[in-house]
This record gives C-alpha cells, structure tokens and sequence, in this order.
C-alpha cells in the first residue's frame, strides 16, 4: 500500500462545523433536511440556505453523497452522505464505505483539497465506534493511494475515548504497511 496516502489523514477531537477546509461531510439523513446531532449543528451553523439547497436535491440513498454550498460555515461546501443503520451484516459496511468513496469522489470532481467527515453512523444510528473506524480509514486509504486530491482528510471526533479510538486503528493501518 501507500504510505503516502496514511500521510494525508489526520484525526481531532472538535467541533466540525469550524473546521477551515475545503468540505465538511454531514452524517445525513435520507432527506437531507436536517436532524439531530452533526446534521442539526451543521445545519444550524451554515444559516437557512442550507436547507433551501437541500430541498433541491430530492434526498440521497444510503451510501451516497451529495453535495451544497457551505453558506456561513467556515467550509465552502457541505457534502452530505446517508450511512447504515446499523444492524451486524456485512451490507452495513459496505454501504458505510459507499459513503466515504462516495465523498471523496465528489471532492475530487468538485476540486477540494481538505475535507472533514465526522464519524458516520455512530450516533443514533448505532454503529460500534471500533469497527466504524476501521471501515473508514482503510476506504479512506484505499481512495487516496494513487490520487493527488483531496491532499488533507480530517477524521472529526467528537469525544476523546472516539478520538482514541480512531488513533488506536490507525496505528493498526500503518503497522499493516510496514
């Protein structure tokens, strides 16, 4: 593998909705108007334009990605993905990985350089921290080996134990490399 792509990757502990970067990627419902946790403070944060955009694009299926302007988030655009509910098959994380690719490929089609994504899933709907991490740093690692852009991924991690645990599988990801 490439381990100039692990260097593109970064993890925080923060408030994705004041990232400075090109994207952030909303854990979006299928409606794409609005919800709780990062899609309700993303939402709230970028001011109601977001919401007129979002009507626009008639929702998005699971593992799929769309994407708005940022309005008055610090990021210019908002790429909004629709991850599994999660339920132990395997379909989950593959549609958790849709999501990622999905992203990034949309990034790269609209020139992004740095794109933020929360960790999709692991809020309301339910999908093991440990496992969701994994899925999205090695789909990550996978999308930019070989790609010029995006040249920055930020994983955003709510709390300190996710943060901890983001770190912890991507030491596993760069041991796999050595």
């Amino acid at each position: 593998m490439d381990m100039d792509a692990l260097a593109k990757i970064e993890m925080i502990q923060g408030d994705i909705t004041r990232l400075r970067v090109d994207g952030i990627v909303n854990a979006a419902n299928s409606s794409l108007l609005g919800g709780g946790g990062v899609d309700g403070a993303i939402h709230r944060a970028a001011g109601r334009q977001l919401l007129e955009e979002c009507r626009t694009l008639g929702g998005c299926a699971t593992g799929q990605a769309k994407i708005t302007g940022g309005y008055r988030l610090p990021a210019r655009y908002v790429v909004h993905t629709v991850g599994p509910i999660y339920s132990g098959v395997q379909e989950d994380s593959e549609q958790l990985a849709g999501c990622y690719r999905s992203c990034l490929q949309l990034a790269v089609e609209n020139g992004l350089m740095s794109i933020a994504f929360p960790a999709i899933s692991c809020g309301v709907y339910g999908y093991p921290i440990e496992e969701a991490a994994g899925v999205a740093l090695r789909t990550t690692r996978d999308f930019l080996a070989g790609q010029a852009a995006p040249d920055r991924v930020v994983f955003v991690l709510f709390s300190e134990r996710d943060l901890q645990v983001y770190q912890s599988e991507f030491s596993r990801l760069i041991l796999q490399e050595n």
